[in-house]
């Protein structure tokens, strides 16, 4: 393979994830799921939720996260 070959093949970047979804963002994600996930019942009952859809949510990774919280 000669220098040239090499120079002139083009790779493809994938674009990231989640476009503009910042570290601090990622922090900030990873913070609430933790809190979410050490609610008790009763806390979680006044916010609507259970116990099930708490420790799910607190399960996802901090890159899934809505489309509408990624700018």
């Amino acid at each position: 393979m000669a220098l040239t070959d090499f120079n002139t093949r083009h790779t493809h970047v994938p674009a990231p994830a989640a476009p503009g979804f910042s570290l601090m963002q990622a922090l900030a994600v990873w913070r609430t799921r933790r809190a979410l996930a050490s609610l008790d019942a009763r806390a979680l009952e006044d916010i609507g939720g259970t116990s099930e859809k708490a420790a799910a949510e607190a399960a996802k990774p901090i890159w899934d996260v809505p489309a509408t919280w990624r700018k």
